[in-house]
């Protein structure tokens, strides 16, 4: 790789850091062709993006950036894939599954929302971060969960209302003949 290629590739990974709020640093040394593969085809179904990146060419593309992102400098050794999301815990999900089959995966560090994980033991409190839409999921859950209590409520003291009226029995008066005039 030329200078020229060199420089093209940190700003690429640059503007990559830039537009993705979520990444992950893995460590993929020790992972089959094959394995590597399925980990791909697992990251492109849940439209993460996954690169296997030189550390001081992702070193120098982290320096050009607004964001500090010193604490990542340490975990820059050896192999190093960089993962990149829309979702917090997409990577991570990946990550916990694709170890079922293989522990040769491993977490070096994240970034989510401007929050830094250090060390794979982060690698469950990442995949149970609520993402976005599950966040806004829950909260219109619990915002319908009182509304839907009291019509259903309303609904049931309607329908109680119904059936006690339609419970009685109702008896028909007869019409009763006008009294004869007595003389």
């Amino acid at each position: 790789m030329n200078k020229q290629e060199k420089n093209q590739m940190i700003d690429s990974l640059s503007q990559m850091l830039k537009e993705n709020a979520h990444f992950y640093l893995t460590d993929t040394s020790g992972i089959t062709v094959e394995k590597t593969n399925k980990l791909r085809r697992m990251c492109f179904e849940k439209d993460v993006k996954m690169l296997v990146v030189k550390n001081t060419l992702l070193s120098k593309a982290m320096e050009k950036t607004s964001n500090v992102y010193d604490p990542f400098h340490d975990t820059l050794k050896g192999t190093t894939a960089i993962m990149f999301s829309a979702v917090a815990n997409a990577p991570g999900k990946i990550m916990k599954e694709f170890r079922k089959g293989s522990d040769k995966l491993t977490l070096k560090s994240a970034w989510v929302e401007e929050s830094v994980y250090i060390g794979h033991n982060q690698l469950d409190t990442l995949a149970n971060i609520k993402s976005k839409n599950e966040m806004i999921g829950e909260i219109i859950g619990l915002l319908q969960s009182p509304a839907k209590t009291v019509i259903g409520a309303l609904l049931a003291e309607r329908k109680g209302g119904k059936t006690e009226e339609s419970a009685a029995p109702t008896t028909p008066t007869e019409p009763t003949a006008p009294a004869a005039p007595t003389n």
